[in-house]
């Protein structure tokens, strides 16, 4: 095996955060981070799959049971992956209108711990995974509308995050901004959903329910030769 160089690779990792696959794959990212440690650099950014999520569910589901089809689906695929909970009541009882909204206050947290607010109030880029992951948890496991601002406060302020704060940086529109530039990077890499890693400066993408070891191979072989292309064929 090479020896892995002394740079770090980075990965901007498109999801939504109603997408299900995510959810499962939330533990590969996990192993990732712990195999790689100082090495990967996660750049977490967002992509609108379920923009208008309850209206499309029903029009794709319409001939396989509506949302109760969709929610049996989930139910089904969620049997092979053990380590997660998913919620009986997903898109039946509790039925978020837009991903949009929760990206948007989700984006409105990375400002805070990019340091936007004074160097007092920013925080660590674990608060600010674990803030996705909490969101995503939040309606998988827990059935909860994080599309509605009341449950996106709830969950800011069991994190100790200033939700004043977080409102402002959605009023004032840079959390717009950044949200935006998101849709921007997914439309020049063009990503095709969620989730999708984009590697080497866009020349690699890793699409949908992509293993551990595909994705560990990638990396590794970038890190090994990071002035070589070798990586495409992996």
């Amino acid at each position: 095996m090479k020896a892995l160089s002394s740079m770090t690779v980075k990965i901007e990792y498109f999801t939504d955060v109603l997408c299900v696959w995510a959810y499962f794959a939330q533990i590969r990212m996990d192993e990732l981070k712990t195999e790689f440690s100082d090495h990967v650099d996660i750049e977490y950014r967002f992509i609108p799959i379920f923009g208008a999520a309850k209206s499309s569910i029903e029009k794709n589901w319409k001939e396989q049971g509506g949302v109760a089809g969709f929610n049996r689906k989930l139910q089904s695929m969620a049997k092979d992956w053990p380590h997660i909970t998913l919620s009986p009541d997903l898109w039946t009882s509790v039925a978020p209108e837009s991903s949009i909204s929760p990206h948007l206050y989700l984006k409105a947290i990375q400002l805070l711990t990019a340091g936007e607010r004074s160097a007092r109030e920013s925080l660590d880029n674990a608060t600010w995974e674990n803030a996705i992951w909490m969101f995503r948890k939040a309606f998988f496991c827990d059935a909860r509308d994080i599309s509605n601002r009341h449950v996106q406060d709830d969950i800011a302020l069991s994190l100790g995050l200033s939700v004043t704060a977080i409102h402002a940086l959605i009023d004032n529109g840079k959390a717009y901004a950044v949200l935006e530039s998101d849709r921007l990077a997914a439309e020049e890499y063009k990503v095709p959903g969620s989730p999708t890693l984009v590697l080497n400066e866009g020349r690699q993408l890793l699409y949908g329910n992509v293993g551990y070891h595909i994705i560990e191979a990638n990396v590794r072989e970038l890190l090994a030769n990071p002035d070589h292309g070798e990586a495409a064929w992996c």
